[in-house]
């Protein structure tokens, strides 16, 4: 089984940020199971971190091309948006047949099977009314307990990683005792490859789900039962469908 995760931004343009790729693709081979390979590749072009709608739409077009080609060069079994406000998700499974997951996605359905409230420790107030939105549309909002932040850019995390984790359990506190929950989700795809959710977990005492591990594990379980999402719920779009383009990458461009 093949697995890549995409970074939808131009992570690799600078040497810092082809370290950190490479940090990246190293922490997914220690999570992926015995017998899954894995890679890593970022888009040429797009915002340098997303933390607001408007990066999230910028990063789409690339991406959407990006995972087309992927799927074309057969070298891959399942694909990871790496984001964790999934953007553009449905728009790439129209467009590729493999499965697509998007770790906001993935999380919000672990979490509530987990337990009855979950709440997601996130970034910066400008992600959270997405959030929101986010698990409302993933079909599982009744069970959302609140959106907390830690206050940190995303730029700015790796700076001072204790602080971020001492962040993260203070909210996660809060959100256990004032808002009920159960079960908490990093969200932040970024916070997850710090493994915050591991550090933050042991402390508070409840299931904590890192979306970078847990998107692959959820890719692994796909693949692995040869499943994809329905064409039925992402339809091809019609120009494509009805033979108007030659492919999709016509379609992209025209």
């Amino acid at each position: 089984m093949r697995v890549v995760y995409l970074v939808p931004g131009p992570m690799g343009r600078t040497p810092e940020g082809k370290v950190e790729m490479a940090r990246r693709g190293a922490l997914l081979e220690k999570y992926a199971a015995p017998g899954t390979q894995t890679g890593i590749v970022d888009v040429p072009e797009g915002p340098a971190s997303i933390e607001s709608m408007y990066e999230e739409y910028l990063s789409i077009p690339a991406s959407v091309r990006l995972a087309v080609e992927l799927e074309q060069s057969g070298a891959w079994d399942a694909i990871i948006l790496g984001c964790y406000g999934d953007p553009g998700l449905d728009a790439l499974r129209e467009m590729v047949s493999l499965p697509v997951i998007g770790p906001g996605e993935a999380t919000a359905l672990m979490a509530a099977s987990l337990g009855h409230r979950f709440s997601i420790i996130t970034i910066t107030d400008s992600v959270v009314a997405a959030q929101y939105r986010q698990i409302r549309n993933v079909g599982v909002g009744e069970k959302l307990a609140s959106v907390r932040v830690v206050g940190i850019p995303v730029l700015e995390l790796h700076a001072n990683r204790e602080r971020a984790i001492e962040a993260t359990v203070a909210q996660g506190r809060k959100a256990i005792q004032e808002d009920r929950a159960d079960t908490l989700i990093v969200g932040c795809m970024t916070m997850g490859f710090l493994e915050i959710a591991e550090a933050a977990g042991a402390i508070l005492g409840v299931p904590f789900i890192n979306p970078a591990r847990a998107a692959l594990k959820f890719a692994e379980a796909l693949a692995g039962a040869g499943l994809t999402h329905s064409k039925r719920a992402y339809m091809t779009p019609p120009k494509l469908a009805e033979g108007k383009v030659a492919s999709a990458l016509d379609l992209l461009v025209g």
